[in-house]
């Protein structure tokens, strides 16, 4: 596969996209001539494409073309969309393709590319009968491990070596100045340690947030027993979560910039000596720059979304955790993780990174 072309499948979900990186990284590496092109849908697009392990990005506008199927007016054209799409695919001539998504839509992808070589998951570990659509299939260990190792297991599947992966996750010029800029202008606010917290989670996922006065609690407690500085992130619909929780402190904090891409918020986490927050792609981003990161778990499952540098973990088992109830509104689980047990956590990671 040296200098053949390879396709990536991880379609959706920023977070699993990330999680997806340090495989392909890895391919790159082992195949430094190859030609890599990633399909992907619209939230991880630009992601992608400031990475330059990657050669090509392809989007593949699902919620358009959904859109598209059930108007009476654009059903024709929808149809012409997708049918060029395939066709154009097919003519790029894959000489592999690697399918780390493991759903029916991408099983179908991966088919319909043509490619003679299809790495996927057997059927214990795809869905939706994605198994069908691979020629080559690899079988998952039984034990639990994290998405970043199923993605890499898929590579070990074929026998490629990649042990020892380095998180890495590039930084565009632009998006480093940008934060630079930010932080010299906040230059006589700074103490070290340069905590982030990212307090937020997505409207979808609010299950998985600890409370505004627990973070507003730890963040003092940060300030005022290790002498640091708490920086709070927020993404689009975060702002004033995490302004409502520096209104609850008793100690100074900074607002973090607005940051346009992950890759800009992943410089802010890069500058900081930890990273603090729930399971998120955040985390994710965090912990794919190298900052250290403290991760507050409630109802998810703490081994399967593992951040993949250095991290500890706090969590408490109440008996109904792990979960996927997003309905959950009594989250004991959350509740149950006191600002003591974070702020030990924080204290033991900085010490170990001193």
């Amino acid at each position: 596969m040296e200098r053949d072309k390879l396709l990536i499948l991880r379609l959706s979900a920023v977070g699993d996209v990330l999680r997806t990186l340090p495989a392909v990284k890895a391919l790159r590496e082992r195949f430094p001539s190859s030609h890599i092109t990633w399909v992907v849908e619209e939230p991880a697009r630009s992601l992608l494409e400031s990475q330059p392990e990657i050669d090509r990005v392809i989007l593949l506008p699902r919620k358009k073309w959904g859109e598209g199927l059930k108007s009476p007016k654009r059903i024709w054209g929808t149809i012409g969309e997708v049918t060029r799409f395939i066709s154009n695919l097919r003519k790029e001539g894959y000489s592999a393709v690697f399918d780390f998504h493991g759903i029916l839509k991408s099983g179908l992808l991966s088919f319909l590319s043509g490619s003679p070589r299809r790495i996927g998951f057997d059927r214990n570990s795809s869905k939706e009968g994605n198994s069908l659509f691979s020629n080559v299939k690899v079988t998952l260990p039984e034990k639990r491990i994290s998405r970043f190792q199923r993605n890499l297991a898929l590579l070990r599947g074929i026998g490629l070596e990649v042990n020892g992966v380095r998180h890495h996750l590039h930084i565009p010029s632009e998006d480093q100045e940008y934060v630079e800029s930010f932080l010299s202008g906040m230059s006589g606010l700074i103490r070290r340690p340069l905590v982030a917290i990212h307090p937020g989670t997505s409207s979808k996922t609010s299950y998985k947030r600890w409370s505004a006065d627990q973070y507003a609690q730890l963040a003092d407690r940060l300030n005022r027993d290790l002498r640091g500085t708490v920086i709070f992130t927020w993404g689009p619909g975060e702002r004033e979560w995490a302004e409502g929780i520096q209104q609850k402190m008793k100690e100074s904090s900074i607002l973090g910039p607005k940051t346009e891409t992950l890759t800009q918020l992943g410089e802010v986490f890069r500058k900081s000596d930890l990273y603090i927050g729930g399971d998120t792609g955040p985390m994710h981003v965090a912990s794919l720059v190298g900052t250290p990161v403290v991760a507050i778990y409630g109802p998810t499952d703490p081994v399967v979304n593992e951040p993949f540098g250095r991290h500890r973990k706090v969590r408490k088992a109440v008996g109904c955790n792990p979960c996927r109830k997003r309905s959950c509104k009594d989250l004991r689980c959350l509740k149950a993780v006191t600002v003591e047990d974070v702020f030990k956590a924080a204290k033991d990671i900085l010490n170990a990174t001193a």
